[in-house]
């Protein structure tokens, strides 16, 4: 599944790994990740994330 990289901080989202800590369960593709979801390092939103290369 793709990394997702946060553009303002660095933080990567690993699908294998979710956001346990915000209810995002391990296996959730960055795609199926709720729309209110935010970074959990700076709290922007999904749309300053860009697919690691």
């Amino acid at each position: 599944m793709q990394k997702y990289v946060c553009v303002p901080c660095g933080y990567v989202y690993d699908p294998a790994d979710g956001d346990p800590n915000n209810g995002i369960d391990p296996g959730t593709p960055f795609e199926d990740l709720p729309e209110d979801w935010v970074c959990p390092v700076c709290g922007v939103d999904k749309s300053l994330f860009e697919p690691e290369s």
